[in-house]
């Protein structure tokens, strides 16, 4: 590799001058926050995934910890969670006091499947409880059986909150046979997105909850914001609300306890822009995702992408792949930082929820072989839009030289 050669991180957004001079433009207005952007973003979001509402917020925490308070979730509950995700899908739902039923993924996709959600809920009911919820996770930008995963989950009274934060601009197949767009929430109550800056487009931060429930929506958008509202046909103390007829048009009432998990005009102006190019983005995603998967085939099973999903048509955040580690004579954090001197970041995603020292100290750790075999193997490799298939190339060439691969391959043609 050439000492001049640029860094290429794990991941990495895409800016462009339309989304700065988007941006520019709501710096020069009168609203920096609450105001038209926010409106636009939502009602355009919406409309892209196909959702009745779409309410934005803060980041994708946010959304989960806002969809959380939206259902009524606390004390009491428990909520099934696939251990392979970000801690954040486990968190939202202990910070409103619920507790977590950690779930098993498919050892080559990290997904979890209706089986894995039976295997949970069986579980639970062999020590006398059960589950309030189920949060799916859109794993790298793919999913599992969500309408399989809805079906057991109503059947058994559970509410149904899908984490898409890695997979805005992927499909899913119903039992019809028609695709649906991720947040077009079908089959959950509420689905969840984030625009952190790694993702496959960018608000700078920022999420979203989508739902097609009025109720939901309006919950939601009620504890984005204080708890506060104005809507006048409601009022509590409609002799404040009112000077005889007119509205006081100061006057709000803060009905419960909400927060400040607004997102403002001017990440929301971002978004808006960035949503325009979202089939963009995706294309050019799953080309290099492609070439990923022809570059490295020839090194199979040493090294292989993760399991593709049949439910889905993926809008890759992540190209994740399984090494085997042991068969390579090699730790994953030597390879990790051998490619680093390379000038190649990777990640891994993820560790599994439950084995971090939180959950550990919560209660005895459940037994999840497909989790521990997923996480032994993973490995994220750089994927973002601005890559190159040359990109590709550089990375994969040096992954085969530090595993030693081409050895290996080599002693298998000659057999």
């Amino acid at each position: 590799m050439p000492p001049t050669a640029p860094i290429l991180p794990y991941g990495r957004q895409t800016i462009e001058e339309d989304d700065v001079a988007a941006v520019a433009s709501v710096l020069r207005s009168d609203y920096l926050t609450t105001g038209p952007a926010t409106a636009a973003f939502e009602a355009a979001l919406a409309r892209r995934l196909e959702a009745p509402h779409a309410v934005s917020c803060a980041n994708g925490t946010a959304a989960l910890h806002l969809a959380c308070r939206a259902l009524g979730l606390g004390a009491g509950h428990t909520v099934i969670v696939p251990t392979i995700t970000f801690a954040a899908t486990a968190n939202a739902a202990r910070l409103v006091g619920a507790e977590i039923a950690f779930a098993d993924v498919d050892p080559d996709s990290g997904l979890m499947g209706p089986e894995h959600l039976a295997a949970a809920i069986a579980n639970l009911a062999a020590t006398g409880r059960r589950a309030s919820a189920v949060f799916p996770v859109d794993l790298a930008g793919q999913c599992e059986d969500l309408a399989a995963i809805a079906e057991l989950a109503r059947g058994n009274d559970m509410a149904i909150v899908e984490d898409s934060c890695h997979a805005i601009g992927a499909a899913y197949r119903r039992p019809d046979g028609s695709w649906q767009p991720l947040g077009s929430s079908h089959d959950a109550d509420m689905t969840v997105f984030s625009f952190h800056p790694v993702k496959t487009i960018t608000a700078g931060e920022g999420g979203a909850v989508l739902t097609r429930d009025d109720a939901l929506a309006s919950r939601v958008a009620l504890l984005r914001n204080h708890g506060i509202h104005r809507n006048q046909a409601e009022f509590v103390d409609a002799a404040a609300g009112f000077d005889q007829t007119a509205v006081n048009p100061w006057y709000y009432e803060m009905i419960e306890l909400g927060f400040n998990y607004r997102l403002s005009d001017v990440n929301c102006a971002l978004g808006l822009s960035q949503l325009k190019k979202l089939d963009r983005f995706v294309a050019a995603r799953r080309t290099l995702a492609d070439r990923y998967d022809s570059r490295l085939a020839p090194f199979s099973p040493m090294i292989r992408p993760i399991a593709r999903s049949p439910w889905s048509k993926p809008a890759w955040h992540l190209y994740s792949v399984l090494i085997d580690f042991d068969q390579a004579g090699m730790t994953r954090g030597q390879v990790v930082r051998a490619l680093e001197e390379r000038g190649i970041r990777t990640q891994v995603h993820y560790i599994p929820v439950h084995r971090h020292p939180y959950y550990r100290a919560a209660g005895p750790a459940p037994t999840l072989p497909g989790a521990d075999a997923y996480y032994r193997r993973t490995l994220s490799l750089p994927l973002f839009v601005g890559m190159t298939e040359a990109d590709v190339d550089r990375v994969v060439d040096a992954l085969v030289t530090i595993l030693g691969i081409e050895n290996h391959v080599a002693q298998r043609q000659t057999r």
